[in-house]
């Protein structure tokens, strides 16, 4: 009986991308809803499917949306990654907790962090064996399904064995961004780790190359009045990114040397910066 029932899962996984617990309950009347959630907690088990609020999320379908392969997108852009990555080293303090996304843009940071005390968590097993190579920082790999394509860990184990850590500074690449539906990335269950860091660390800095505007892809995760800092390559059009409807978030900018030798960042001066300012123009 539980043969035969999970071979109709199995078949269903193969042939739609969601499934509901309210339909499996339907289609085996005589089953049990927890039976049927262990069901689906094998199949995730199995990496066919991740358990999503109502039922499940086929594999087959999240992969058929996702990102370029990783070999590839490590090759892209890769003078603006680096760039990005060292700005980014700027906001990496001593004692404090990270959480370092999968990605090319965040590999970068980890191969220049300092070999000090600090404790990061990743859903990056190649970011982890990067970071391993230094002997202070504490590392935490997430556990759950590995998606070959991006090298992260995703699934509901993942956001379960985040869900008991603090994090303090978040580092998270998207995909892709645009004004109307915000930071995407390819992978549903990516979508949903990553949209649970943004909601679950106190800062959120996103690291993005100008070649990531104006993409959609499949699944937003979270949009500009959700995040702290955003660190680009170049300056970003106000077609794409109006700062001042943003008072709260900073933009940093990697500007190139011989352009600019001053830190390109967007935000409005706070009360004590105003009167200093007038102060030092009364003078």
């Amino acid at each position: 009986m539980k043969a035969a029932r999970r071979q109709i899962i199995a078949e269903l996984i193969q042939s739609q991308p969601f499934i509901s617990l309210k339909e499996l309950e339907e289609r085996f009347p005589d089953v049990t809803g927890m039976t049927l959630r262990r069901d689906i907690e094998y199949f995730e088990k199995q990496g066919e499917l991740i358990k999503v609020r109502g039922g499940a999320r086929s594999m087959k379908f999240i992969n058929s949306t996702s990102d370029d392969g990783y070999a590839e997108r490590e090759k892209e852009n890769y003078s603006s990654k680096l760039a990005i990555a060292s700005k980014a080293l700027e906001f990496i303090e001593k004692g404090k907790s990270y959480f370092f996304d999968s990605g090319t843009t965040v590999m970068r940071l980890a191969e220049m962090i300092p070999d000090e005390h600090m404790n990061i968590t990743t859903p990056g097993p190649n970011i982890a064996l990067e970071l391993a190579k230094k002997q202070h920082p504490i590392i935490n790999l997430v556990g759950g399904i590995v998606n070959r394509e991006s090298i992260s860990v995703t699934g509901s184990m993942a956001i379960d064995f985040l869900s008991d850590i603090n994090i303090d500074i978040a580092f998270i690449g998207p995909s892709g961004y645009s004004q109307n539906n915000g930071f995407s990335c390819g992978n549903y269950a990516e979508s949903e780790l990553k949209n649970f860091i943004v909601k679950k660390a106190k800062t959120v800095i996103m690291l993005m190359d100008t070649s990531k505007l104006d993409k959609n892809l499949p699944y937003t995760f979270c949009r500009l009045a959700d995040i702290d800092i955003l660190i680009t390559d170049k300056p970003i059009p106000v077609a794409f990114l109006d700062t001042t409807a943003y008072p709260e978030l900073r933009v940093v900018v990697c500007a190139e040397k011989e352009k600019s030798t001053r830190d390109m960042t967007t935000r409005l001066l706070t009360r004590e910066e105003l009167e200093l300012l007038r102060s030092i123009q009364d003078e």
